[in-house]
């Protein structure tokens, strides 16, 4: 089909005279990038990366409590880079679906809502650089947003609670130099994961042509992850999602990292990001785009036929959860839970000024196990932690039983909290009479389910 002597069926149109490839694909670019900034939503949510997470360690500032159920949570008080790690994993879970759809998800179903596309076809670029435009504009607000995020939350951490060392999820006490590293290395992380979010809300926009299902499909898809990751004792479909990349960094923060998911989930981004991409692409170059072009009542079965699909998908994945090697197991908690109670004990005594001698390690025989199921996949376990104790009379040795209720996630990573009988409170007295974290209160800690 052709219209003024120029065929746009399958997305060929005219050039511009003068003009390089690269040439129209930067101007298709800034023409969507002006579009994007001039956007309230998208202007509003750049003001809650700036401000959020000012406001979120204000409001831990006037209050006692700390959102412990969050890796580091229990350290909002203690390390400003607690503050921003914390922030992280909200955004992981939350913040960049949500950024992803308002950023992409409209992008391309725009022009089927406003009757736009044969107008722009027939000018001065084609399908494919107004795509990598589009694409282009949406990704670099995206990643800036990200970046602004994390500015801000190392920022407000900083100031209002102060750059004091974090103690990692191996219960040892890292410098501040090495905080501040890690937590910058874990944000740039996080790019990969998001960009995957925004080439699939893309995809979105591109076959469901309703700008409502491409801003509200991925965070539906980060509503069905966190829903999966609860379930399954598998490795494989857990490691296959795009929500699983947010994990993967935390293998860092231990005394022994361990790259192998960090190494597969970023992969998987990347097959993700190639996958929606070519899926938007092999979708929008098939349009005729002249036959569409005239004004029609809205139709809602490309919405529905995107909603079937996306729950097909979900669904096979949900009952696909028990496929692979368990991650999980009780061999692998017990030595994770042995080491941390090991390393916070030292650092408890440390606090109170007891110096214990480098690398001394305490008697400690874990063993956990799960009420009324299997001791394997993630979810609640109870590990009693028997302490040996020497004694100077007949009895060379005091047994001592710590309880902890333990709460595993299905990349390893848990929370270990036990009552104050034996442990003592949330918080302790130091040796300079200073209000600390009792590092035995609740135990962070990650381990390799590979």
């Amino acid at each position: 089909m052709s219209a003024g002597g120029v065929a746009i069926e399958g997305g060929a149109a005219p050039r511009a005279p003068g003009l390089s490839l690269d040439q129209r694909v930067l101007a298709a670019y800034e023409t969507e990038l002006l579009k994007l900034r001039s956007q309230l939503a998208v202007r509003l949510l750049v003001l809650v990366c700036a401000v959020g997470p000012f406001a979120f360690s204000a409001l831990l500032k006037v209050q006692s409590g700390t959102p412990a159920d969050a890796l580091f949570g229990a350290y909002v008080h203690a390390s400003g880079f607690a503050v921003s790690l914390v922030v992280m994993g909200f955004a992981g879970s939350w913040g960049f679906p949500l950024i992803a759809g308002l950023v992409a998800g409209d992008q391309f179903a725009s022009e089927d809502r406003h009757n736009t596309w044969k107008t722009i076809l027939t000018r001065s670029c084609s399908l494919g650089e107004l795509f990598t435009g589009k694409l282009l504009a949406s990704a670099t607000v995206a990643v800036a947003m990200l970046t602004l995020t994390m500015l801000s939350s190392l920022a407000a951490g900083l100031i209002l609670v102060g750059g004091h060392g974090l103690v990692d999820l191996s219960g040892n006490l890292e410098s501040a130099g090495r905080s501040l590293a890690l937590t910058i290395v874990s944000w740039a992380l996080c790019v990969l994961p998001l960009l995957a979010y925004v080439s699939l809300a893309a995809l979105f926009s591109v076959a469901s042509r309703n700008g409502i299902v491409g801003v509200v499909g991925p965070i539906v898809i980060a509503l069905a992850t966190t829903l999966i990751d609860l379930i399954g004792k598998g490795v494989w479909v857990h490691l296959l999602l795009i929500g699983s990349a947010f994990g993967g960094m935390y293998g860092l923060f231990t005394t022994h990292p361990f790259l192998g998911p960090l190494v597969i989930t970023s992969l998987v981004s990347l097959v993700w990001i190639a996958a929606c991409v070519g899926a938007a692409w092999f979708i929008l170059r098939r349009r005729d785009f002249l036959a569409g072009s005239a004004v029609r009542a809205p139709s809602w079965h490309a919405p529905l036929r995107v909603v079937a699909a996306t729950t097909v998908i979900v669904a096979v994945l949900a009952v696909a959860t028990n496929l692979g090697p368990v991650g999980i197991t009780q061999h692998r908690l017990n030595a994770a839970i042995g080491g941390a109670f090991n390393n916070v004990s030292l650092l408890q005594q440390r606090l109170i000024g007891r110096i214990a001698p480098a690398g001394a390690k305490l008697d400690v025989q874990p063993f956990c196990n799960r009420r009324g199921a299997k001791s394997q996949g993630p979810g609640d376990w109870l590990c009693n932690v028997y302490v040996y104790l020497p004694q100077l009379n007949a009895v060379p040795f005091q047994r001592t039983n710590v309880e902890y209720d333990v709460s595993v996630r299905y990349d390893g990573c848990y929370k270990a909290q036990s009552p104050p009988t034996f442990i003592g409170g949330p918080t302790m007295t130091d040796r300079r009479g200073r209000s600390v974290v009792n590092p035995l209160f609740v135990v962070y800690g990650c381990f390799n389910t590979l």
